[in-house]
């Protein structure tokens, strides 16, 4: 389980918006498309670890992976949201 407490005082390094903690059900999703070799980070960079949650900033298209229980506040290691697909 994710620190709920450190949720709350981290930001997005992009544009200083709060963070939520991903919903379950979209990090499954995304850890399918990873298992397919089909997510990629802003940085150009094909996942290939799974994640352990995920912090989707306020806007709602952008996601941080958390790994090894520690989150990954890197701006070229985000996620766009908009490749996520139903079908994974």
């Amino acid at each position: 389980m994710f620190d709920q407490q450190l949720v709350k005082g981290l930001r997005c390094p992009q544009n200083q918006s709060p963070v939520t903690l991903a919903p379950g059900k979209l990090v499954e999703r995304i850890n399918r498309g990873i298992a397919a070799g089909q997510v990629l980070n802003l940085g150009g960079h094909r996942l290939d670890q799974p994640l352990d949650a995920g912090l989707v900033r306020e806007a709602g298209d952008m996601l941080y992976p958390v790994i090894d229980a520690i989150p990954v506040m890197l701006p070229d290691e985000a996620v766009e949201l908009s490749q996520v697909s139903d079908d994974w």
